[in-house]
C-alpha cells in the first residue's frame, strides 16, 4: 500500500463514523444513502491524488466533498421524480420501459450537468431561447447585453451541447 492510500485509509478509520452521521442528518436519516455517499466521498479521495497528508482540517475537506455529493444526490432525485411524474401521465400503452426510463434519466442528468457547467448568463440566454422561444434581441434586452453578445453566449451553449452529445453518447437524433 502506497503512502497516499495509507493516508486515505487512516482518514477513513478516523472520520468515517463522523461523516456517516453528518450525511445521515442531511439525507433525512436514510442510512443506505448516507453509507453510499460516505463511500463515494472516500472514493473521490482515492481518485483525486491530492496531497492530503498535511491536512489541517480533514473534516472540513471531507465535508466539502460530501456536500457536493449530497447536492448531486438531491439533484438526481429531483430529476428522477420529475421524469417519473411526466411518464406517469402517459397512457399505459405508451409508458416507457424501465430501460428507456433509465436511459432518459441518465440523459437528463448529463443535460443538467452541462447546463450547470455554463456561465450564468450563457445558461440564461440558452434557456430563454430554447424554452421561451425568445429572439436574440429580446434576450439581449432582458440580460442587458448586446445582440452580438447573445450570439456569443448561444455559440458557447451550442458548443457545450455538441460536446455533451459527442462525449457522453447522447443520441443527436
Amino acid at each position: 500500500m502506497d503512502t497516499y492510500t495509507g493516508t486515505v485509509v487512516d482518514l477513513y478509520r478516523q472520520h468515517h463514523p463522523w461523516l456517516l452521521g453528518w450525511l445521515r442528518t442531511r439525507l433525512g436519516g436514510c442510512p443506505h444513502n448516507a453509507a453510499d455517499l460516505a463511500h463515494d466521498t472516500f472514493l473521490r479521495l482515492l481518485g483525486n491524488r491530492r496531497q492530503i497528508e498535511n491536512l489541517d482540517q480533514p473534516r472540513a475537506y471531507l465535508t466539502t466533498i460530501a456536500r457536493g455529493l449530497v447536492i448531486d444526490h438531491w439533484r438526481r432525485r429531483d430529476i428522477e421524480q420529475a421524469w417519473q411524474q411526466a411518464a406517469a401521465l402517459l397512457p399505459e400503452a405508451q409508458a416507457p420501459s424501465p430501460e428507456t426510463r433509465a436511459l432518459a434519466i441518465e440523459a437528463l442528468l448529463r443535460i443538467d450537468a452541462m447546463l450547470e457547467g455554463l456561465r450564468p448568463k450563457v445558461r440564461e440566454a440558452f434557456l430563454l431561447a430554447q424554452l421561451d422561444g425568445l429572439g436574440y434581441a429580446e434576450i439581449g434586452t432582458l440580460l442587458g447585453v448586446s445582440e452580438r453578445m447573445v450570439k456569443k453566449y448561444m455559440a458557447q451553449a451550442m458548443l457545450a451541447c455538441v460536446t455533451t452529445l459527442d462525449g457522453n453518447g447522447l443520441d443527436a437524433a
